[in-house]
């Protein structure tokens, strides 16, 4: 048996959680076209017969502009100290720029095998892919260079072939059929949180987060779930609640379907948003919606 642990690191947007959902099969990480949009670390567990990959998906690795970004920046860059693989992801329709140099100065200090993983191979041909890699191999020696789909499960068995054999011999570290050591609360203000910025698409920024204060189950199995969605200011909270209520009621009406099928049980789920003025600039508000260290 190989176990053992993995980061997936990368700038905003490559896919990372989207590796991450198809290699364990499930939806433990919420997606967007958003930057930023993974904000704290998450861990997903992948166990076959070869042995046991505790993925660990970070926020992207970008230049902070408040505490969140600064708690985000930490997770991301203390993650490479503590795992036995990093897979660096890149995305083949992003040319090589300061963020990719910045991360590459990043992983120098790493002193475990790092995997260059080019995305999105799938929206190029094989002449920009090849020319797209050299501008990495250039500035540094990868273990291993293996261009992937994410979405489309190009080369993901590949990917997963290679890493164990990078990794030692151990053993489980989770149960066989655990999939994520997030609690089911987590998933389920990641999953409010993700309709939210679908739906709102531009018209509000990341100052989005989502705290359940409330999960319970009630008569006949039904799961009755109380959550609030946070904004910065008094024009963000109009632009989720929407005219007559119809855009929270669009957000929870698309969650609640989600978790329904996560929960595999009935859902009433209680929307409401509240204002927490520049939540993301004070230390005390982000501890109480989790973002701590």
């Amino acid at each position: 048996m190989r176990s053992g642990f993995v980061s997936i690191v990368g700038r905003p947007n490559v896919g990372k959680s989207t590796l991450l959902n198809t290699i364990v099969g499930e939806k433990i990480a919420i997606v967007s076209d958003k930057p930023q949009t993974t904000r704290t670390r998450i861990q997903g567990v992948y166990t076959c017969p070869q042995g046991q990959v505790i993925y660990v998906d970070t926020p992207g690795i970008h230049k902070p502009r408040h505490l969140l970004g600064e708690y985000m920046m930490q997770v991301s860059t203390r993650s490479l100290d503590e795992v036995d693989l990093i897979y660096y992801m890149t995305d083949v329709t992003r040319p090589f720029g300061a963020g990719e140099q910045y991360i590459i100065n990043e992983l120098k200090s790493a002193r475990v095998p790092i995997f260059l993983l080019i995305n999105k191979i799938d929206l190029a041909d094989e002449e920009r892919i090849k020319e797209f890699s050299q501008a990495f191999l250039s500035e540094f020696k990868f273990s291993e260079c293996i261009p992937i789909s994410a979405c489309q499960k190009m080369n993901v068995s590949l990917l997963l072939e290679k890493t164990f054999a990078y990794l030692p011999e151990g053993p489980l570290y989770y149960p066989a059929d655990d999939l994520t050591d997030q609690p089911v609360s987590f998933i389920v203000a990641e999953l409010i949180r993700e309709k939210a910025l679908f739906l709102t698409r531009d018209e509000v920024p990341h100052s989005l987060a989502v705290n359940v204060e409330e999960f319970k189950t009630q008569a006949q199995d039904k799961v009755y779930i109380r959550a609030v969605i946070h904004t910065e200011r008094d024009s963000q909270k109009g632009i989720v609640i929407g005219k007559d209520g119809q855009m929270l009621k669009k957000i929870g009406e698309q969650a609640r379907l989600e978790i329904e099928k996560m929960l595999q049980s009935s859902v009433y789920l209680d929307l409401w948003v509240k204002v927490k003025k520049n939540w993301r600039d004070n230390e005390n508000n982000l501890n109480q919606l989790g973002y701590r260290l």
